[in-house]
């Protein structure tokens, strides 16, 4: 992290800075070579800027340490790569170097790599953003892209049935509040600001004044990044969390959607579009959890998610006023040029009659300019509609876009069809999306609250403040349907769904809720998690035909039904392997079930961003699906740290939601869904002995004598809620007595385990199920325990064929490429359980050499160079943190630090948690 010139050490770490990257191995020296230009600028800048601002706000000793570590870590990894002994001895110098400093001293080195991290991934971002922006400069449609899928789609079954299959699209992201975004609002709002100027400071046009006032600029703003608290003082509330997910809609995904359409709309149409009827419907919707979700969170209630509707709305209003507000003031249509249309006449003449004092001052504005007119009006209404002036106000969005439409028809038959269909266009999609409550808000609740109230209620005892809560939550829905319209807040997830009965709980409490009858439209929907309830979905769903309200739902919305799978919770019952494994099988019972019954069925599927909670690449994942089972439709949770590493930038955004759109209609092709059908009958008996093995080396483990307290003490489990990261409890509790593994949530057990630098939900058991897959069907004879050549061919031959498979070891290769194992050990090592730390570095090891061995891959990762790449570079420095992680851990577990110390302890350990997680850029 020194300042100044590159020379010496730090020329061959190809950056110099507070992380030059490379340095002493010559792995290391060959990746940093071959980063783009560009990239190794902009760390090479925020490097020096960073090491400035150290030495200048906490002295030249400060930095001397921090490259004292440095350059020790870099030195490991060098004799990590000669393998040998060499690797713990160089850890053990570096256990001596860190514990010779103070406490105070250690939390300022954890903030230097901390901050060191924030500013890497923001060059890595910037490089994303060059890259996107070029890929689509050569003759082919880029991959993954919508100009591909349409390619394929019309080559596949003609025009025709892309517009068919157009005519059903739905993408649906749905934001959750789920604690997984490490940084404080004030670190992302410091390092958006970095982020202009590092753009800035990389325009060629600039002169030499303004490079020189940017660089000033950047140095300011990364000193205050460095003077910025890292960790959050106070907790989230819920309405903390819904204000940070409003800032992806106002930031990006606002003016992102008519981009997504937009993008569409030019392969369909190209040079016409702009100038033509747009064949493109508005398939993206988004959804929120955000305030809606109570499940074993006492801090979201009634009061709370009404308060999120009325922000959501008050976003989504001030949205489209500015936007209607803005495309009306450069609408400057002379009506001689474009004649209005005889109903946009009368529309201005009503307009004049019910409001005249405000249409004489819109119209001394613009005279001679209906359309110009018209749409300020448009735009008055709107934000009298968000003031709740009634008088003025729109009566629902859907008026609104019927305005537009006028406009736009208006203009079109006048002749000015670029006015028609290029901005304006823009603004319909815009409304048709996000209507006038931006996001549909979803309520979620544990079946189990529901059946305590529901028996309460029955046995007419007064309800409990439990209770009380789960009928005001169902009033507040229609509380907000009626003044934001059905689609603001109709869907109820259920979570752990059991059987039909919990489907109608709610039904039935609505009805206690409303006894006149008047309550609000429900679509109650299960989610299954655990791996008994995935294999009973599809009984569940056949008794939910039978419950009235869910049949008369059926009769209005033409069958829809939607139905909820949980990753997260499956993976931490069943292991990942199994959870893939058995999520298929459930998706394909569900798919048969639907075309069995006449349902049109959408898949909801609970993803978390880290790959032990069903994360990983989104695209591959869709095209992996069961056969059937997307049918032109994905809905999606999007949480935490993913909603701003893919949403937080216009480009990234745009490419992600791209991905997804092209695989969702890939996804529904006949081509598609055969070859997943085909490979899954062919490769079935091997999924089947992969699943067994995986599952039982997974809960042998995890059901293993003390394995609970083990893993708490080798991890910062406990310690990690003092991030307040966010408003929910790590653990869910619904009743009394004490609180096992099984109560814990999936992100604190993901989140704990990356920070030992393990990943184990993103792997454990594959291994053992790779190799009793292997054998399968081959008698064990006298092996000496190798995989048999021809049980290894059927794994390679089922990994290139079947998308699961490859999708389930790539997952996992890229979980095990962020692992370090000698460090690993040390935190294990903690636990005093030389048993079970055996156990699990021997799984480690059997994985690894499978994963390998089936890929074919001489490297973990190797088929992801940039992230191969991240990751060699990367890892040096999140193991300086991981190393001051492990003295404070375990200080903190041998009780050695007095109560003077225990607080900057604290901080230290918290401090190295989240630059853990910006290092490793995953938390759970």
């Amino acid at each position: 992290m020194a300042g100044g010139s590159a020379d010496g050490a730090n020329r061959a770490d190809g950056v110099n800075g507070p992380g030059g990257l490379g340095g002493g191995s010559t792995g290391r020296e060959r990746e940093s070579a071959a980063l783009p230009e560009a990239m190794r600028r902009d760390v090479r800048l925020l490097g020096e800027v960073l090491g400035e601002v150290i030495s200048e706000s906490a002295g030249a000793d400060l930095l001397a340490d921090v490259e004292r570590l440095r350059h020790a870590v870099i030195n490991a990894r060098s004799a990590a790569d000669r393998g040998g002994s060499q690797a713990a001895a160089a850890g053990d110098e570096i256990t001596a170097l860190v514990a010779g400093w103070s406490w105070e001293r250690a939390e300022l080195v954890a903030r230097a790599f901390t901050v060191y991290f924030h500013l890497v991934n923001l060059a890595e971002e910037e490089q994303r953003v060059r890259a996107l922006l070029r890929r689509d400069s050569g003759d082919r449609p880029p991959r993954e892209s919508l100009a591909d899928a349409v390619s394929q789609l019309t080559a596949e079954g003609g025009a025709g049935y892309l517009t068919e299959l157009l005519a059903g699209l739905r993408v649906h992201p749905v934001f959750t509040a789920h604690p997984t975004e490490a940084r404080r609002r004030a670190v992302v709002a410091s390092l958006r600001r970095v982020s202009g100027l590092i753009t800035r400071v990389d325009d060629p046009r600039a002169g030499a004044a303004q490079q020189a006032e940017d660089r000033r600029r950047l140095r300011e703003e990364v000193d205050l990044l460095w003077r910025t608290a890292q960790l959050r003082v106070a907790g989230m509330t819920p309405a903390d969390e819904v204000r940070s997910v409003m800032t992806a809609f106002d930031e990006t995904l606002f003016r992102l959607v008519p981009a997504v359409y937009r993008a569409l709309d030019e392969v369909l149409l190209g040079p016409q579009s702009g100038a033509a009827p747009s064949p493109v419907p508005p398939f993206l919707r988004f959804g929120s959890w955000v305030g809606g979700d109570r499940d074993g969170n006492p801090n979201v209630t009634a009061a709370v998610t009404r308060e999120a509707a009325v922000i959501q709305a008050e976003h989504a209003l001030r949205g489209l006023e500015a936007a209607c507000g803005r495309i009306g003031r450069a609408l400057t249509v002379y009506e001689s040029s474009a004649p209005p249309s005889a109903l946009l006449r009368r529309a201005l003449a009503a307009a004049a009659s019910e409001h005249p004092g405000l249409l004489a001052e819109i119209t001394a504005r613009s005279p001679g300019e209906p359309y110009r007119a018209y749409l300020l009006y448009a735009a008055e209404r709107l934000a009298a509609t968000r003031t709740r002036n009634l008088d003025l106000a729109y009566g629902a969005a859907a008026d609104f876009a019927a305005d537009l439409r006028l406009v736009q028809s208006s203009l079109a038959v006048a002749g000015a069809v670029r006015q028609a269909y290029g901005e304006l266009q823009h603004l319909l999609w815009q409304v048709e999306t996000f209507g006038f409550h931006l996001a549909g808000l979803e309520v979620r609740q544990h079946s189990r609250v529901h059946a305590r109230a529901l028996a309460e209620l029955r046995a007419g005892e007064p309800p409990s403040a439990m209770t009380q809560e789960v009928l005001e939550t169902l009033q507040v829905i229609g509380w907000i349907q009626r003044r934001y319209g059905v689609d603001a807040c109709r869907r109820y997830v259920i979570s752990f769904t059991t059987s039909a009965d919990d489907v109608a709980a709610v039904y039935q409490l609505a009805g206690y809720a409303f006894p006149d009858g008047d309550g609000p439209l429900l679509d109650v929907v299960p989610l299954f998690e655990s791996g008994q309830d995935l294999a009973n979905a599809p009984s569940v769903l056949t008794g939910m035909l039978a419950i009235p309200e869910v049949a008369a739902r059926l009769a209005d919305s033409g069958r829809q039904l939607e139905v909820m799978l949980g990753y997260s919770d499956s993976a931490k019952e069943l292991g990942p392997a199994s959870a893939t494994l058995r999520l298929f099988d459930a998706q394909a019972e569900l798919a048969a079930w639907a075309s069995d019954h006449d349902v049109r069925l959408t898949l909801f599927h609970g993803r978390g961003g880290a790959i032990g909670r069903g994360g990983g690449p989104a695209g591959r994942a869709v095209l992996a699906q069961a056969p059937g089972s997307v049918d032109g439709r994905l809905k999606v949770t999007e949480q935490g740290e993913v909603i701003f590493a893919r949403y937080g930038r216009s480009a990234i955004g745009l490419r992600h939601l791209e991905q997804v759109t092209s695989a969702v209609l890939l996804a529904s092709s006949p081509s598609v869904g055969a070859r997943n059908s085909i490979a899954a009958t062919a490769f079935a008996d091997l999924a089947a002995a992969i699943d067994d093995a995986a599952r039982r080396a997974f809960r042998t483990l995890v059901e293993a004598d003390g394995f609970a307290g083990w893993f708490a003490t080798v991890s910062p489990l406990e310690e990690i809620g003092g991030l307040r990261i966010g408003s929910r409890p790590s653990r869910r509790g619904h009743g009394g007595g004490p609180l096992g593994l099984e109560d814990l949530r999936a992100i604190p057990w993901v989140f704990a385990w990356s920070q030992t630098r393990l990943n184990l939900p993103g792997w454990y058991g594959l291994g053992s199920g790779l190799a009793a897959a292997a054998w399968s069907g081959i008698p064990a004879g006298d092996s000496d325990g190798d995989i048999p050549p021809e049980g290894l061919a059927a794994l390679r031959r089922a990994y290139h064929e079947w998308p699961l498979l490859a999708t389930l070891l790539d997952n996992a290769e890229m979980s095990l490429a962020k692992t370090d194992r000698e460090i690993a050990a040390r935190y294990l090592r903690l636990g005093a359980r030389p048993d079970l730390t055996e156990r699990v570095l021997a799984e480690y090891d059997l994985t690894r050499r499978l994963v390998l061995a089936v890929t074919e891959h001489d490297r973990l990762a190797a088929n992801r160079e940039v992230l191969s790449r991240a990751i060699v570079l990367r890892d040096p420095y999140v193991d300086a943190l991981s190393y001051l992680q492990l003295r404070a851990l375990s200080a903190l577990r041998a009780g050695e630090v007095d109560e003077a110390q225990q607080a900057t302890l604290e901080r230290v350990l918290l401090l190295t948690v989240s630059g853990v997680a910006a290092g490793l850029q995953n938390t759970g």
